[in-house]
């Protein structure tokens, strides 16, 4: 791996450590070491520098929500006063548990935000009660996702 200018160039051995464990983050540094054909240290090594460049920001376990009872996933486009109002109203939305990721985004909306829920009702407690309530929200538009097709991440 090279860094030059802030610019990260990772090569061939490096991809194939980051695409095995994008697959898996649990397969074994000595599986991935035979496969490639490098050390396990050199594996270690290649990947304490991937993590200080921030091309690997961490790890993480992935619980399937179906199985705890959350069924409706939606995308609300949330219309806000002012601009001014983008932090607070970020801030109120990083108290609902329900919310997964909050985005500032260009055109009609102020935030574009996904969350998930256990049902209709669910979701529509949660626009009710908690996100038009959030002092700056004008009003929001809702999208509910009846199947996830494609869940990825970029390619290397």
């Amino acid at each position: 791996m090279k860094i030059v200018n802030q610019n990260i160039e990772i090569d061939g051995i490096d991809k194939e450590i980051l695409r095995a464990l994008m697959s898996d983050a649990r397969t074994p540094v000595l599986e991935i070491s035979r496969k490639i054909g490098i050390s396990g240290a050199a594996i270690h090594q290649r990947l304490r520098k991937l993590e200080k460049s921030g091309v690997i920001s961490g790890s993480k376990f992935i619980i399937n929500p179906k199985v705890l009872g959350y069924k409706t996933m939606a995308f609300i486009g949330i219309y806000l006063d002012k601009a001014m109002s983008n932090p607070e109203a970020v801030k109120q939305l990083q108290k609902i548990p329900e919310v997964l990721e909050c985005h500032y985004t260009t055109g009609n909306w102020s935030v574009f935000i996904k969350i998930l829920c256990k049902d209709n009702e669910h979701l529509m407690h949660l626009l009710n009660k908690e996100i038009q309530s959030i002092k700056g929200v004008s009003r929001t538009e809702t999208f509910i996702s009846l199947n996830q097709q494609i869940d990825r991440q970029i390619e290397l």
